[in-house]
């Protein structure tokens, strides 16, 4: 469990990242801003937004958040919430910003090296409702005989996704993180690409998470974020977490060999998990993945569509 105190300081250290002594960083400020929209004047809106850990992948300070907003804390994946309760102006309107200090480091090999808890590999290896470990994903490991070692079992698994996949959002259907509509489809974003590994991995025994944060560009300075980005990881029994981005690979082929194990600093990872209950616990059903806010108006979840997001950075020195 990470403790509160880690989201006010920033650590001072990454802890091993593998054979490179040195991996890159990147010291950043994110601002998280939302507009909600179209609330009844005469209610009080309850508020979730997600939460950047400190780990020994980034460390996260909190600059600025909303008045009587509180950090409640998910054990099942992991995750920090900021949750808060508010009335809108006269107008429906309900603004929100958030800022945070992050220092994120180029991770290169294994990360989370700590003792993992059984029950939670356990969880890494069932289905989730959109990543199931049976039916049509594995067929596309029909006819392949799949190595005894499990990274090297991996490896096969994200070459045949990224065989499969291509990177492409001119079509509708994608972004849900639907490993049977990738499978189906050939195509898709990063949430599509990622649900496809979990789910190969996961039918072969192997413990793999998601996490879900946003890409910044790698060149420095000041910008706004369009949107999100995810990415995953597998477990090593006794080892640690190993990282893959295959959404990044099948958009840059000459780095392939390098999103297998690796990922670059120019991120922030704000939540792991899918299916997720908040803390404390939202009325309405569990969420897909969470890194857009999320509203509940009289025990029902505010329409995404009325909900205005803006995200930037700023790099610092």
């Amino acid at each position: 469990m990470r403790t509160f105190a880690c989201l006010l300081a920033l650590a001072t250290a990454p802890a091993a990242l593998g054979a490179d002594p040195s991996p890159r960083e990147r010291t950043f400020r994110f601002t998280y801003a939302t507009t909600i929209t179209d609330l009844p004047t005469d209610t009080t809106a309850r508020v979730w937004l997600p939460v950047p850990p400190s780990n020994d992948e980034q460390s996260s300070r909190i600059e600025k958040m909303p008045a009587g907003a509180k950090i409640s804390y998910d054990p099942v994946n992991d995750n920090h919430y900021l949750y808060f309760e508010a009335k809108p102006s006269a107008d429906g309107k309900l603004s929100i910003e958030t800022v945070y200090r992050v220092k994120r480091y180029e991770l290169k090999g294994l990360t989370e090296t700590y003792p993992v808890s059984d029950d939670r590999i356990k969880r890494f290896l069932e289905p989730d409702s959109v990543v199931p470990i049976t039916g049509k994903p594995l067929k596309l490991l029909a006819g392949k005989t799949l190595p005894a070692d499990p990274k090297d079992k991996a490896r096969v698994l994200y070459d045949v996704v990224n065989s499969h996949m291509k990177y492409d959002k001119s079509k509708p259907g994608w972004g849900r993180g639907d490993a049977v509509w990738a499978c189906d489809s050939g195509f898709g974003n990063c949430t599509d690409f990622h649900s496809l590994f979990i789910s190969l991995a996961r039918s072969r025994k192997i413990p793999a998470k998601f996490e879900i944060g946003f890409p910044l560009p790698e060149k420095r300075g000041t910008g706004e974020v369009p949107g999100y980005h995810c990415w995953a990881k597998f477990w090593l029994e006794g080892k640690g977490w190993v990282p893959v981005d295959i959404s990044e690979a099948n958009k840059h082929p000459e780095l392939k060999r390098y999103y297998f194990g690796s990922l670059t600093e120019d991120r922030v990872a704000f939540s792991r998990g899918r299916d997720l209950v908040l803390e404390p616990k939202q009325d309405g059903p569990p969420l897909n993945f969470f890194v857009h806010p999320y509203a509940e108006v009289d025990g029902k979840p505010h329409s995404d569509a009325t909900i205005q997001k803006k995200f930037t950075y700023e790099d610092l020195p």
